[in-house]
């Protein structure tokens, strides 16, 4: 084979990076196939912004048919992002026989399950490692490392953005408006952080993450979301007095025939190695049956690590290509007719740690009177903490419990805060204290 042919739809700033990759790694590329990696088209609608790479003019253009349409482009690179066109485009390259590869983890959230279903119909193959934690080489891990392995737990940080603005608050006390802006100004964030700050991102690679893990189909409209919008530095404060540091986290466990799929800020222990994983980087945790527990790291997003990603995928289907396996390894690791419904634990199901913080006024019998709604909804109180300060006019009180079920927590909370000597919504927040599983293997 002379060449595998490129076509690339989207010239923003992961293009740049597809493209600087099989400039710079062109050699390490051949030397690894046999032949090269030929970009031959870009289609992007604005073609005049001044990027950090060039292409001829000869490779641009403005319509994408001349990448859909073109009979000697094998692989057509999305990156455009969002649910249309890019759908469309996926599915048109497919019907035209050429192999697709994508960074674009909403898209698969939500179609997915579609996608992979024509692309087997046509022969074809969807490469997405790009689209789950950037440049870490995840889901790979997942599909063919693990392969061997029952995977019943994925627990990380799977969002830059959120992690930085996180790791802002806790080391330097900012508020979530002041760490955000911040992080726009960085680069970190978009001018529309909805996504990020609202676990929306995180939710989308959990769901196409946990679908490869745990052999089901994508069930991203299953999976629990809340985000750090709401972030208070004074709880941030008093969980490092508790030993504990605030995460956003995705989680997902295989638990007893049922699945847990949530995203939400989380407490975890300072000495836990997530706590350590700071600035815009992510991290997952795995464990598998055999191989107890692994540990990822890296860079979530930019415009290197992720371009890497999306050239890695390339090569994985010129491989294919050359040796005539074309989708040898199925896209989500389990054979299609093999994968399970599962059922996802509905959210007050859950039993796990909580954090609360009450803001009450300074008067005698009140912790009693908290304590004991608790009480009475088989919560059980682990430490307390009654600061004499006064915030807002009112003084915190902070619990932390031990394992409760959440349809219990929102209950008690729902009566507490209707207390007159309550003062606002309790704050809540989960806590993980063994992240990882422990279990050693046999």
């Amino acid at each position: 084979m002379e060449s595998v042919r490129v076509g690339l739809i989207g010239w923003g700033t992961v293009g740049c990076g597809v493209i600087r990759v099989l400039e710079e790694n062109a050699s390490a590329i051949q030397a690894r196939l046999g032949f090269p990696l030929e970009l031959v088209r870009v289609a992007d609608l604005d073609l005049d912004s001044p990027r950090p790479v060039s292409v001829g003019r000869e490779k641009l253009t403005t319509n994408v048919r001349d990448i859909l349409e073109d009979p000697h482009i094998q692989i057509v690179v999305e990156l455009i992002g969002g649910l249309e066109p890019a759908r469309t485009f996926i599915l048109q390259a497919l019907d035209q026989g050429k192999h697709v590869v994508t960074a674009n983890k909403a898209l698969l959230a939500h179609h997915g399950n579609e996608l992979f279903a024509h692309a087997a119909r046509r022969g074809c193959c969807i490469g997405f490692e790009a689209s789950v934690a950037g440049g870490i080489p995840l889901l790979k891990s997942i599909r063919e490392g693990l392969a061997a392995n029952r995977v019943d737990t994925i627990f990380g940080i799977l969002n830059g953005t959120g992690n930085y603005i996180l790791t802002r608050m806790t080391e330097e006390g900012l508020g979530f408006e002041e760490a955000l802006r911040e992080a726009q100004e960085r680069g970190y964030a978009e001018a529309d952080p909805t996504l990020d700050v609202d676990g929306i991102d995180t939710a989308h690679k959990l769901a196409i993450a946990g679908a490869m893990a745990f052999g089901t189909p994508i069930q991203f409209d299953q999976v629990y979301v809340e985000g750090i919008r709401h972030t208070d530095p004074l709880d941030v404060q008093f969980a490092s007095e508790f030993g504990y540091q605030l995460k956003l986290l995705a989680i997902g466990r295989h638990v007893n025939g049922q699945l847990e799929m949530r995203v939400h800020p989380t407490l975890i222990p300072s000495s836990h190695v997530l706590a350590s994983v700071r600035g815009a980087y992510n991290a997952v945790h795995l464990h598998g049956n055999a191989v107890g527990n692994i540990m990822l790291y890296g860079l979530g997003a930019g415009m290197m690590p992720t371009g890497s990603a999306v050239v890695a995928d390339m090569v994985d289907i010129a491989r294919d290509l050359t040796s005539g396996g074309i989708n040898r390894v199925p896209p989500l690791s389990f054979l299609p007719e093999r994968t399970q419904d599962t059922p996802v634990r509905p959210m007050e199901e859950v039993v796990t740690r909580y954090y609360f913080r009450f803001s009450a006024v300074d008067r005698p019998g009140v912790l009693s009177k908290i304590s004991g709604i608790l009480g009475e909804n088989a919560i059980s109180i682990a430490a307390v903490i009654q600061k004499g300060r006064q915030v807002g006019g009112a003084v915190p009180i902070v619990m932390l419990t031990h394992e409760a079920q959440e349809e219990a927590v929102r209950r008690s909370l729902q009566a507490i805060d209707r207390l007159d000597i309550v003062r606002g919504p309790t704050r809540i927040i989960r806590i993980e204290d063994t992240p990882n599983n422990d279990v050693e293997p046999e």
